[in-house]
């Protein structure tokens, strides 16, 4: 729980911090998490991108909508599902969320202290490992 009580304030001060320098690329909180999913992943249908962001589809859709009218993403063919298309990034996407987490990793360096990079790769194995304990948690339920 001592994890919990850290990450959940960290990460709603990451995001305003975000927020507040959103404007310089244009993207709101949503659209930036959208481009980064499909930065790391490839394309993904809105259900996968939902699923792996523990977020509603009818969010993430609004999201990818809000991309697309941006020129940030489009739609392609799906092969496994004629009615579920591939959301791409498109070249300005990629751009986009390049500059961004440029940025983004550009201000996270300025983190202080002694940490190691095996202090971050046990941080970062022991919150997978949360994320897996809850991963059957339904988040289109009410």
């Amino acid at each position: 729980m001592e994890v919990f009580a850290l990450v959940g304030p960290l990460y709603r001060r990451v995001q305003r911090k975000v927020e507040e320098t959103a404007p310089v690329e244009g993207l709101s909180v949503g659209v930036r998490a959208v481009l980064d999913l499909l930065r790391e992943h490839g394309p993904m249908t809105v259900p996968q991108m939902g699923r792996a962001q523990a977020l509603s589809r009818q969010f993430v859709q609004r999201m990818v909508n809000d991309a697309a009218a941006q020129h940030l993403v489009e739609p392609t063919p799906n092969p496994a599902h004629r009615r579920s298309p591939l959301i791409t990034l498109t070249p300005d996407g990629k751009a986009a969320i390049t500059a961004v987490t440029t940025r983004e990793h550009a201000i996270l360096r300025q983190v202080g202290g002694d940490l190691t990079d095996a202090d971050v790769a046990t941080c970062v194995r022991v919150l997978t490992r949360m994320l897996e304990l809850f991963e059957d948690v339904d988040v289109d339920a009410p």
